[in-house]
C-alpha cells in the first residue's frame, strides 16, 4: 500500500510501472506451436521464466511466399495465444491414473496367482468382475497409480489379448498426423510391430466430404489461405471465417482490397455474414437446392445463349463432359447407364485396360476416340507415359472432342431423370448417336448432354419435361428453388450472373470456402457437389484464386513419404494394418442393429438396384469382395491361422494363401464381419491418444457407451434390423461391454478419458518436440520443448516405447515360442528402442535463433 501511495504523491518515479515491467520478463524465448486440429498451424514464440511458461506471442518472421501476396503474418487467435493455460490447468492429467474398481480386482488377481496372464483372465473371462469395472466406467473413481502399474495391466492385457483372439483384436485411434507428427507415429508405429490396428482419423466425426473422393479421386486437396488473395468472388458457404480461419481471415480483407467481392452463404449472421459484401440468408441445409438453381443459369446464358471460349476450352481438356454415357432402353424411355468403355468397340477391341478406358468423338473427324488420361493410362504396361491432361487420343494423334450431340445426332432419345422432390420421374429429351459395340447397336450421348437435361435446359429441339422461364417451378429452377431456400429467384439470377461473369473475365478466378457446417447434413455429398459443378463449368478447379477448398482439419502431411516409413513400421513389417473408422464403428458399436432397410430413409425413385437392403449386408458383401479392409480379419486369431497353416505343410506365403481361401471358401475360417457380435470378434483393447474418440469422434454415443464400455447408457432406439439382415449373423442379444480395455494418453481430463480404464499423462505440445504442417500455409513448424514435461507426463512417442518395452519383457516369460518370437522381435528391434524423441538444438529459421 505505501508504494502505491508514493506513486500517487510522488508519480514521476514511475514505480508502479515495475509491475508490467516483471511481467513480462523471461529466460528464454522457444519456437513452437500447437499440436491440435484447427487447421491454423500458427507459429509461436513462447516465452519461459525461471522453468515456467508465462506467455505466448505469435511469430512475425515468416518468409514472403510472393511478392504480389501479402505476408502471412500475423498468424494467431485468442485461443493459441491462451494455450498455456493447458500446461498449468486444474484439468490437467498429471499422473497416472487407474479405474479403481479395476485396480482392486488386479491387486485381488495378482495375489491369488504369479501368473500375470491367469490374473487378467480371472478378470476379464469372469462375468461378474467384468461387470463391476466396466460398469464404473464414466463414474470417476479413479485411483492414482504408478507408471509401472499402469505398464503392467497394459502389456498384461495386451498379450492375453495376443495369445487367445489375436493382435488385430488391438485397436488405436488418433485425429489428423499433421498436428504433430511424431506423437501420432510414436502410436501408430507401436501398433504395426505389435501387429494392431490402426483406425482411420478424418471421417467418422463428419469432417470428411465425401464429394471430394466421389468427384476428383482424392480426399481434400485444397489451397492454402494466401491464395485466397489472388480470387476476384470468394463465396463463404458453411464457413464462419472471421471465426474459425482467424489466423488466415486477413487475406479476404486485403483481396477486398483489390476488387474481390466477399459473398456469405449462411444461415445466421454470422461474423463471415458481418464481413461480408453480400449476405444469402439462406435456409439451413437448403445450399444444394440453390446451387442446383446456380447451375441452371449458367447453363442457359453460359453455353446455351451464347458460347465462353475458356469454359469450353476448360471442359474438354480437364474434365469427363465429353465423355460418352451409354442410354439404356427402359420401356418407352431411356436411362443414363455407365459411361461407354473402349474395348466394346471392335476397333478398340483389344486395347490394354479397356474396361478402364472411355470414349469421346472428335469434333472434326467425328471419329470415336480413346482420350489419354483416364484410369487405365495409370496403370498401363504398354501406353506408359499417357497418364497425362494432354489433348490426345491412345495413338498420340491431337483431338478436339465434342461436348454435345446437338447438331451430330442420329436421334432425340427421351431419357427418364428422378424426380426427388415429387419421388417420380421427370423425362427429357437428349440428342443421342448409336454406336456398334460388342453387344450390338447402342445409343450414346455426352456427359454434358445429359447435364443440360438433368437441369432441365432446354435446346433447340429438345424436347419433355423442361422449363419454359426461370420462373417456371419445375427442378432445377430459380423458381424452383425459393420454397426450399427462401431466396428469391432474382437473388440467385444475380448470383450465379456474377459468379460466372468473373469467372469468364478473370479466368477462373472464382471460390467457394467450405466447412464443416453443411457437411453434417446427411447429403452432405450433393450440397458440396453443387458448388462443385458450378465451379467446373466456370473453369475455376485449379486455377489460382479459383475452386472449392474446404477447410477442416490439418489433413496435410507435406513429409508423407519419410513419416509413412516411420509411423507406419514398414521399415520392419508391412503392409500396415489400418481400418476405416465409420464402418467398423457402425458393425463394433452395434448401430447396425437398430436401422432398419436402407430405402425407408434414403429410397432413389425408381432406382432399387443398388440402394435397398441393410447396410451391414453391403458392408459384408464389400469385405468378402475385398474392397475394403475389416478387422478382426477372422473369426481366428491370424497367429493360429498361419500356425494350422504350418501343420498342414504350407510354408511359403502361395501356399498359406491358398491354405486360407480354401479354409474359407468350406467354412472353417469365416469372417468376423459376417458375425460381429461374436466374442471372439470384439475389439479387446481400445489406444486413444491426441484425441477425443469417446465423444466428439462419436456419432452415437449412447452405442458407445453400452456396447463398447458397458456402462450406463441413455441410448432408447429399439433394435430394427432382424427382419432386414440377410448376410450377417444377427445374434439374438446384443453384447453389452465389448472392450477388455480402454486406455487414454491425453494432458486433460476429457470424455474419453473419464470413461476409460487406464488414463496416462502426456505432455503438451510445448512440452515435447514434433513437427507441425497444414492446409492453410506452406511452412513445417516445430513444436519446440519449451519446459519438461510437467508432472509424470511424458511425450507420446516414450509412452509408446514403454509399452513396448513392457510387452517384450513379459512376452518373454508367458507366451510360447512361436508367440512369443512374433511379438518380441519387432518391438525390440532396434527403431522402436533406439529411436528417441527427437530435439531441436539451435532452430535456426530465418535468420533468428530460437534455443
Amino acid at each position: 500500500m505505501a508504494n502505491w501511495i508514493t506513486d500517487l504523491v510522488d508519480p514521476k518515479s514511475r514505480q508502479w510501472e515495475e509491475f508490467y515491467r516483471n511481467r513480462w520478463q523471461h529466460d528464454r524465448v522457444v519456437r513452437s506451436t500447437h499440436g491440435v486440429n484447427c487447421t491454423g498451424g500458427c507459429s509461436w514464440n513462447i516465452f519461459v521464466k525461471d522453468g515456467i511458461i508465462t506467455w505466448e506471442l505469435q511469430a512475425t518472421d515468416y518468409p514472403l511466399l510472393e511478392d504480389k501476396i501479402p505476408p502471412y503474418e500475423p498468424r494467431g487467435c485468442q485461443r493459441g495465444i491462451s494455450a498455456s493455460w493447458y500446461v498449468y490447468s486444474p484439468l490437467r492429467v498429471k499422473y497416472p491414473y487407474m479405474r479403481g474398481t479395476l485396480y482392486n480386482l488386479w491387486k485381488k488377481a495378482k495375489k491369488n496367482t504369479s501368473n500375470l496372464l491367469e490374473a487378467w483372465k480371472s478378470i476379464v473371462e469372469d462375468p461378474s468382475n467384468r461387470r463391476l469395472y466396466q460398469e464404473s466406467r464414466g463414474k470417476g473413481g479413479f485411483k492414482r497409480v504408478s507408471w509401472d502399474e499402469a505398464l503392467e495391466v497394459i502389456a498384461v492385457s495386451t498379450l492375453y489379448t495376443i495369445r487367445k483372439y489375436g493382435p488385430d483384436r488391438i485397436f488405436g485411434f488418433s485425429p489428423i498426423p499433421a498436428m504433430s507428427y511424431l506423437s501420432y507415429g510414436g502410436g501408430s508405429r507401436f501398433l504395426q510391430l505389435l501387429g494392431g490396428v490402426n483406425l482411420s482419423f478424418y471421417d467418422w466425426y463428419c469432417d470428411l466430404p465425401n464429394s471430394f473422393p466421389e468427384t476428383w479421386g482424392e480426399q481434400t486437396d485444397v489451397c492454402e489461405s494466401a491464395d485466397w488473395y489472388n480470387s476476384r468472388f470468394v463465396v463463404s458457404m458453411g464457413a464462419n471465417l472471421g471465426m474459425t480461419r482467424t489466423p488466415d481471415v486477413h487475406f479476404i480483407s486485403e483481396a477486398k482490397h483489390v476488387g474481390a467481392k466477399f459473398v456469405c452463404i449462411a444461415p445466421d449472421f454470422s461474423m463471415a455474414a458481418k464481413f461480408s459484401d453480400w449476405w444469402i440468408p439462406i435456409e439451413a441445409g437448403t445450399d444444394h437446392a440453390m446451387w442446383c438453381a446456380v447451375n441452371h443459369v449458367i447453363l442457359k446464358e453460359y453455353y446455351v445463349d451464347r458460347k465462353v471460349d475458356y469454359f469450353s476450352d476448360y471442359l474438354k481438356k480437364y474434365t469427363d463432359t465429353p465423355f460418352l454415357i451409354e442410354l439404356i432402353e427402359d420401356g418407352d424411355t431411356f436411362r443414363p447407364g455407365q459411361f461407354l468403355r473402349a474395348n466394346r468397340l471392335s476397333t478398340y477391341k483389344e486395347i490394354e485396360n479397356g474396361d478402364w478406358k472411355l470414349l469421346v468423338y472428335d469434333e472434326e473427324s467425328m471419329e470415336l476416340k480413346v482420350p489419354v488420361g483416364t484410369l487405365g493410362f495409370r496403370y498401363a504396361e504398354k501406353d506408359k507415359g499417357k497418364w497425362n491432361l494432354k489433348l490426345e487420343d491412345s495413338e498420340g494423334k491431337t483431338i478436339d472432342p465434342l461436348l454435345t450431340l446437338l447438331d451430330k445426332h442420329d436421334e432425340i432419345i427421351m431419357v427418364e431423370f428422378p424426380d426427388y422432390e415429387n419421388s417420380g420421374k421427370i423425362n427429357r429429351s437428349v440428342p443421342a448417336k448409336k454406336v456398334k459395340t460388342d453387344t450390338g447397336e447402342v445409343y450414346v450421348t455426352t456427359s454434358l448432354d445429359l447435364m443440360f437435361a438433368h437441369f432441365g435446359v432446354q435446346r433447340d429441339g429438345m424436347i419433355g419435361d423442361y422449363p419454359s422461364s426461370y420462373d417456371e417451378d419445375i427442378p432445377y429452377t430459380p423458381a424452383w428453388q425459393e420454397k426450399f431456400t427462401k431466396i428469391g429467384r432474382d437473388t440467385v439470377i444475380k448470383f450465379a450472373r456474377e459468379f460466372a461473369s468473373n469467372a469468364e473475365n478473370t479466368e477462373g478466378r472464382s471460390m467457394v470456402i467450405t466447412g464443416a457446417g453443411v457437411n453434417h447434413w446427411y447429403y452432405n455429398s450433393l450440397v458440396y457437389r453443387g458448388p462443385i459443378t458450378a465451379l467446373i463449368l466456370t473453369g475455376c478447379v485449379g486455377k489460382n484464386g479459383g475452386g472449392l477448398n474446404h477447410y477442416v482439419g490439418q489433413e496435410k502431411l507435406t513429409l508423407m513419404t519419410p513419416w509413412l516409413s516411420v509411423a507406419m513400421a514398414l521399415d520392419w513389417v508391412g503392409p500396415p494394418r489400418l481400418q476405416q473408422t465409420p464402418i467398423w464403428h457402425y458393425m463394433h458399436s452395434d448401430q447396425y442393429r437398430y436401422e432398419g432397410e436402407f430405402t425407408e430413409y434414403a429410397s432413389v425413385p425408381g432406382y432399387t438396384k443398388y440402394g435397398k437392403g441393410h447396410v451391414a449386408d453391403h458392408i459384408a458383401r464389400a469385405v468378402r469382395n475385398g474392397w475394403m479392409p475389416f478387422y478382426p480379419q477372422f473369426n481366428k486369431s491370424p497367429i493360429e491361422i498361419i500356425e494350422e497353416a504350418n501343420k498342414a505343410g504350407k510354408t511359403t506365403d502361395e501356399e498359406i494363401k491358398a491354405y486360407v481361401a480354401k479354409q474359407i471358401n468350406e467354412g472353417k475360417i469365416k469372417l468376423s464381419v459376417e458375425d460381429p457380435d461374436a466374442p471372439e470378434n470384439w475389439p479387446r483393447v481400445f489406444f486413444i491418444w491426441r484425441g477425443n474418440a469417446l465423444m466428439s469422434s462419436a456419432k452415437g454415443h449412447e452405442f458407445f457407451l453400452r456396447h463398447y464400455l458397458g456402462t450406463t447408457d441413455n441410448a432408447i432406439k429399439e433394435e430394427r434390423a432382424k427382419d432386414f439382415i440377410k448376410d450377417i449373423n444377427y445374434r439374438p442379444d446384443a453384447p453389452i461391454g465389448k472392450m477388455d480395455l480402454v486406455v487414454d494418453i491425453n494432458f486433460r481430463m476429457d470424455t474419453s478419458a473419464l470413461y476409460s480404464d487406464i488414463v496416462l499423462p502426456t505432455a503438451m505440445w510445448y512440452e515435447k518436440n514434433d513437427l507441425n504442417t497444414t492446409d492453410m500455409h506452406s511452412f513445417v513448424h516445430p513444436l519446440g520443448e519449451a519446459v519438461p514435461p510437467s508432472w509424470e507426463s511424458k511425450p507420446d512417442w516414450e509412452i509408446f516405447k514403454s509399452f513396448a518395452k513392457k510387452i517384450s519383457e513379459l512376452a518373454k516369460e508367458y507366451l510360447p515360442g512361436s508367440v512369443k518370437d512374433i511379438v518380441t522381435k519387432p518391438l525390440s528391434h532396434d527403431s522402436p528402442d533406439e529411436l528417441s524423441q527427437p530435439t531441436f538444438q539451435d532452430w535456426k529459421y530465418d535468420g533468428i535463433e530460437y534455443i
